[in-house]
């Protein structure tokens, strides 16, 4: 079959969050693609409109058996049925794990920069952000994790929690079994329950896979929570769609108890309906997507080299969001993002955002039509030479 990812769709006037923006504005920012879902998925939805009663709703029993089927065909991971629950949302699971599982005042580890929402789900439960910033080789363009930093942090008795992101939002990377593992006996050793967060998980590169946290060993297995979901591969985000995979039968009754009375495990026929069809039947069309994304990250890691290359685009294996490093024209006292913005109406993110260490580092969505891509590519060279000019 063939599938088009070329035809750009009007947005605006849609109360789309993306798209709340001002006419001559082109918003490449948060983690939404402007790609029409996968024809299985609307017609399961256009299935459950003409039945056109929406009551109350059970899990049917597809809903596990596709998610099994994908994560075992997709992912060589072996889920028992058991272990998965029923969530309304990935940020809502964590949200509710860190309330139900940590007490107030204990420390939540994350590791730097990474996705904004994981400071509000510490912070607002009353828990402190304890950060494990990755190290960054400015010469490769590349991160890697602080050992000693994460193992002294690990075993401060406060910390209680490690929220993992698997594959890492926003760098992109994919990290390795021995890597995922090494974590693993590390937080085990010192009692710290892991969340891994891997709702990007069938965003990687053609031909490369990612490793679930749980896979990688009994430890891994029995000290985690992992949290998925098929929002962000089938941009279906507004449908509330997930699951959290729970093995330890003793952690699993804690994470099920506590994500009912927080009402985020209440299904509805739409989000069943969308992941089974998502895990079912939407397996060639997120290939093509993929590849598509693929050329996308190739076409901008050739259009800095060439036109801007005062800036570095840091090699990634996963998701369509890519890192983008000005560092070398940042101005501390100019916000960058801001400042393009304003000046050329291209929407991208702040790297600050994403905490202290993604401070002159934007982050940009490539889940577009290629003449999109373009457009805000011609925007932000434009951006960074006007940034450029200004004074130190």
């Amino acid at each position: 079959m063939t599938y088009d990812f070329d035809t750009v769709i009007n947005r605006r006037g849609t109360s789309s969050l993306k798209w709340k923006v001002a006419e001559n504005e082109l918003p490449m920012w948060v983690a939404d693609m402007d790609f029409q879902t996968a024809p299985p998925i609307r017609a399961a939805i256009q299935e459950q409109l003409d039945h056109g009663i929406f009551g109350y709703a059970l899990l049917p029993e597809e809903w596990y058996t596709s998610i099994i089927r994908w994560w075992d065909t997709r992912h060589a991971l072996s889920i028992e049925r058991d272990w998965l629950i029923f969530c309304t949302g990935v940020i809502p699971a964590i949200s509710t794990s860190v309330r139900k599982l940590t007490s107030p005042g204990e420390n939540v580890l994350i590791q730097t920069p990474v996705y904004n929402m994981f400071f509000n789900c510490i912070v607002n439960n009353g828990r402190n952000v304890l950060e494990n910033p990755l190290i960054y080789d400015r010469e490769t363009a590349s991160y890697r994790i602080d050992w000693e930093d994460l193992e002294n942090k690990l075993a401060n008795p406060q910390t209680s929690m490690m929220i993992l992101c698997n594959p890492h939002n926003p760098i992109g990377k994919i990290w390795d079994r021995d890597t995922l593992a090494r974590i693993g006996e590390l937080c085990a050793r010192h009692h710290v329950i892991v969340i891994s967060d891997e709702i990007h998980c069938d965003l990687t590169e053609p031909g490369r896979g990612y490793i679930p946290f749980a896979s990688v060993s009994e430890t891994c297995r029995d000290n985690s929570i992992t949290c998925i979901a098929p929002t962000k591969a089938f941009n279906i985000a507004g449908l509330h769609s997930a699951a959290v995979i729970v093995p330890d039968k003793f952690l699993r009754h804690k994470v099920w108890r506590a994500l009912n009375t927080d009402e985020v495990a209440e299904p509805n026929s739409f989000a069943s309906a969308v992941s089974i069809a998502a895990f079912t039947e939407g397996g060639e069309w997120l290939d093509v997507l993929r590849a598509y994304i693929s050329e996308n990250r190739k076409r901008v890691g050739e259009y800095i080299e060439n036109e801007i290359p005062s800036i570095r685009l840091v090699p990634s294996e996963a998701t369509y969001l890519l890192w983008l490093d000005c560092t070398d024209v940042w101005k501390k006292k100019e916000n960058l993002a801001a400042f393009i913005r304003k000046e050329t109406g291209l929407y991208l993110s702040n790297g600050a955002a994403y905490g202290k260490t993604g401070e002159g580092f934007l982050r940009m969505n490539i889940a577009c039509p290629r003449s999109t891509l373009e457009d805000g590519l011609q925007r932000l060279k434009a951006g960074i030479a006007a940034y450029e000019k200004l004074p130190l």
